[in-house]
């Protein structure tokens, strides 16, 4: 798919947390459209355009939902705040990325996410449940608390709805209320760590990960000792910050660990 620049109208700005901001945008249908998992680069000023994940799938309606996380830290991260809840208009150049869903594949889907990189995986459940509902998905989505799962409420009501979903939400403290839920499952620790106690084999998967460096490579690593495949792997995280072997052997997982 083409990528192009275009000028598109802002039609909504939703706090969904104090720190993550739900934008949507509108422009031509033809001219919005993009494959589940792909990005946007967003334009801030004449030198710096930043990119984020489409939350959602290509519906023919010319709309892009984008999930925007403020980091204080970061010196451009109240600029571009201030731009999305201000700007009548946005510049954007789209689509980007390789990190897409294979429509025609029917092998089981997992899906792994940190913070907001749950935007990326929104897209890819919502094609996937319209093209294939019967596609088995594992939807694994971490944060900090419990409240950083900005939009929780979706992948249970995609849990309550679709026999074939299944939802793990990993939170490093524990949830302060019970998690309920057929197909739900709540985990404490960091997102790695609940895979290695959980996963068995992934030999059959699709895998996508959205997330950190970090974070995106520690996942790959455990799921490299339940036969995680390569060609079968997917994230934004292999163009920008690409590491040889990709997946490691067994055997050099072993050495790692002085086994």
């Amino acid at each position: 798919m083409t990528s192009r620049t275009l000028t598109c109208q802002v039609t909504a700005v939703e706090d969904l947390t104090p720190d993550v901001l739900r934008v949507w945008l509108e422009g031509r249908a033809e001219a919005m459209a993009h494959a589940p998992g792909q990005y946007l680069e967003l334009k801030l000023d004449d030198d710096t355009w930043v990119p984020f994940s489409i939350a959602n799938a290509h519906a023919g309606d010319g709309r892009l939902e984008l999930h925007i996380q403020h980091w204080p830290e970061r010196e451009n991260s109240a600029q571009l705040r201030h731009l999305v809840q201000t700007a009548e208009q946005l510049s954007l150049h789209l689509p980007g990325g390789d990190c897409v869903l294979d429509s025609e594949g029917t092998r089981p889907l997992l899906l792994v996410a940190a913070g907001t990189g749950f935007a990326q995986m929104k897209a890819i459940v919502e094609a996937s449940l319209h093209e294939a509902p019967e596609r088995p998905i594992e939807l694994w989505w971490a944060a900090r608390e419990r409240r950083d799962l900005y939009l929780e409420s979706l992948p249970q009501q995609w849990a309550a709805a679709h026999p074939a979903f299944r939802f793990h939400l990993v939170t490093e403290r524990a949830p302060e209320t019970p998690v309920v839920g057929d197909r739900i499952v709540a985990h404490r620790g960091r997102i790695d760590q609940a895979l290695a106690e959980t996963l068995a084999d992934v030999s059959e998967h699709d895998v996508y990960l959205s997330g950190s460096p970090g974070m995106v490579y520690a996942c790959v690593d455990v799921l490299a000792s339940f036969g995680l495949v390569a060609s079968r792997t997917f994230s934004d995280v292999f163009a920008y910050a690409p590491r040889d072997p990709l997946v490691p052997t067994l055997g050099s997982l072993k050495r790692g660990t002085g086994s």
